[in-house]
């Protein structure tokens, strides 16, 4: 809310009211020396008829270019010019009806420095991306477990479905931990406002876009928690939602237009079907229930086609980035959303930051289908901006079959090969995010059955192969959780993340010896990865797999690995004459776990893959 100031008026007489709240404005402040100069105020008053009001801005360098009144009265909005010799300073807004003024104070900031390192810089496959629900990772400070006023006030460890206290704080204390593990960018789930009656712990239902959930810490926390990242060298991912908000949203509950959001006559569910909305031979009442129908009945649909909406989330992204220094977006539900809209957005973050990078959540089945949500090699009416996806088929038609499969034709490992063997679909498939699991999966720990070398094998393919390799929190103290039960089960406390756990990955106390395995094997092969030139930059060549043995190679000039997974239920043989195109020359190969060396030709154990770097 925007504190009132009393301003004096010269040119006519003017009998001034000072309320404690007079409007809320949209975006929460601006910059000077930004590209995206031209801004549009979305204010909202608090009787009827505010957009009545003759709204005046007395700054040197912002010109008022367009009033808005919109449907609801309560709302208006004003297109504003910001010129580039402008000066950061307090902007006094001025609203006058009927003698009488009232002013809110809008900041115009100078532009964010870097904080000791730079920001906006995108994630790429030199990145190794970890993923933490807040609540859940480490409670770093008990006073904002509960706070005042919010809608939720659980507060319940024993419950999947409460809040468990962990905030910004908890994960600042613990970034070490992270480093050492090799990470280099953190993701988090939304830790934007979710004044929601329940389940708040997720952070997807956003009741306020311009309002750092308290709970985690609020906006000093979450700006202490990107400051701390840079100046270790990481990076920041922030999750964005532009699809739907909670039913708590201040838009919502007073809606600024009739069409802010999606409309139906009763509540309208989307079909989660995508191809309706690339499928030439589809019908228009399916794409458009595809787009705006809603994500659940407690997630209103926001209408992007609005060009205020389209406005107010596009200025929002960028105020994000500049605020609180991220480095780039993992965009949830993204093939719900207006295609055009998205392409916008993800137009004005590059315009605005380079070096920004984006990639979409794109829950579908099939190569063909998910490329069409990104820069692709496709013919279609429609063309995609989007970096890069999040990966499900390298995970549903790729490293989940390979391990658990019995190997055939078309099965088994051979699914994984034919996967990556479609990567002609995308422009650059390296800027694809690839994973075991996230919070919304069932735990790869679960999925493996617990079986130490099944999920070597994962992690193995994870930090070799081609893409952005993102790792779920706990990942590498084998945490585990069936989504099949509930969400809430892949979703629980890192162990030692609250006082008192009896056990603690942070320091390994009270881990099993397969847990403290996992977890210094997932060390060492990260911080080779980061290291590794040919893993980072290099190409990707896969062999056909053959009963069972899948070999394939990361290599440049400098470098060259050999990863070899044996997926078979017997010892195989490794033999360097069969891969002579990438191993001409080389006469010996070392094992990147335990440092053992191999000759030209070695045999591998069942059900295990090996990392090797090769030499001559």
């Amino acid at each position: 809310m925007k504190k009132i100031l009393l301003v004096p008026f010269t040119f006519f007489s003017i009998i001034f009211s000072l309320q404690a709240q007079y409007a809320e404005v949209y975006p929460a402040n601006w910059w000077v020396g930004m590209k995206w100069n031209k801004v549009q105020l979305l204010i909202k008053g608090e009787y009827a008829d505010f957009n009545k009001e003759q709204l005046q801005i007395n700054y040197p360098g912002i010109k008022i270019e367009k009033i808005n009144k919109l449907d609801n009265g309560m709302y208006m909005s004003a297109d504003i010019v910001i010129a580039p010799n402008t000066k950061p300073g307090n902007v006094t807004i001025e609203f006058v009806k009927d003698g009488k003024a009232h002013a809110v104070r809008w900041e115009l900031k100078a532009r964010r420095k870097g904080n000791g390192s730079q920001f906006a810089q995108g994630v790429s496959q030199a990145d190794l991306v970890y993923l933490i629900m807040p609540d859940r990772f480490s409670n770093g400070d008990v006073s904002n477990d509960k706070i005042a006023g919010l809608r939720d006030q659980s507060l319940n460890r024993d419950s999947v479905y409460h809040r468990h206290g962990g905030d910004f704080k908890g994960i600042i204390n613990h970034l070490d931990y992270l480093k050492n593990l090799g990470v280099t960018t953190l993701w988090m789930t939304p830790v934007i406002e979710n004044d929601m009656p329940n389940r708040t712990e997720h952070g997807y239902a956003f009741t306020n876009h311009y309002n750092i959930e308290k709970r985690l810490g609020g906006a000093k926390m979450y700006k202490e928690l990107s400051d701390a990242l840079h100046q270790r060298g990481m990076k920041l991912i922030q999750d964005a939602v532009y699809n739907h908000v909670g039913s708590y949203h201040v838009t919502f509950l007073n809606q600024p237009t009739k069409d802010w959001y999606h409309q139906w006559p009763k509540f309208t569910q989307t079909s989660y079907k995508d191809q309706p909305l690339y499928d030439p031979y589809g019908s228009k009442a399916d794409a458009t229930l595809t787009s705006d129908g809603w994500f659940v009945r407690e997630m209103p649909d926001l209408n992007q086609s609005n060009p205020f909406v389209a406005k107010y989330l596009i200025q929002h992204a960028l105020w994000s980035v500049e605020e609180f220094g991220v480095d780039g977006w993992r965009i949830d539900t993204y093939i719900y959303n207006d295609l055009k809209f998205m392409n916008d957005c993800n137009d004005a973050l590059i315009a605005e930051y380079p070096k920004m990078t984006m990639f979409g959540e794109t829950w579908v089945h099939g190569t063909a289908s998910q490329a069409y949500f990104v820069k692709n090699n496709i013919t279609t009416p429609f063309k995609s901006n989007l970096l890069g996806a999040t990966d499900f088929q390298t995970l549903f038609y790729g490293i989940l079959p390979s391990v658990k499969d019995n190997f055939g034709w078309t099965d088994g490992v051979n699914k994984l090969y034919t996967t990556l063997s479609n990567d002609f679909l995308y422009k650059d498939p390296s800027k694809n995010n690839i994973f075991l699991d996230n919070h919304d999966l069932t735990r790869i720990a679960t999925e493996f059955g617990g079986d130490i070398n099944k999920i070597k094998m994962g992690l193995s393919w994870l930090l070799t192969c081609r893409g952005i390799p993102q790792i779920y929190y706990g990942t590498e103290v084998m945490m585990k959780g069936d989504k099949g039960i509930n969400d809430g089960m892949v979703r629980k406390d890192f162990p030692g993340g609250w006082m008192g756990d009896a056990k603690n990955a942070f320091t390994q106390q009270g881990l099993t010896e397969d847990e403290k395995d996992l977890q210094n094997f997932t060390r060492k092969l990260a911080n080779y990865r980061k290291k590794s030139s040919a893993i980072t930059t290099g190409k990707l060549m896969q062999y056909v797999p053959y009963d069972g043995l899948y070999v394939y190679f990361r290599y440049d000039n400098n470098q060259t690995v050999m990863c070899v997974m044996n997926t078979s239920e017997k010892e195989q043989t490794v033999d360097f004459m069969n891969y002579q195109e990438r191993t001409k020359g080389f006469t010996k190969a070392k094992e990147i776990i335990s440092d053992t060396q191999y000759n030209s030709k070695f045999t591998i154990p069942a059900k295990r893959m090996w990392v090797l770097e090769l030499g001559r």
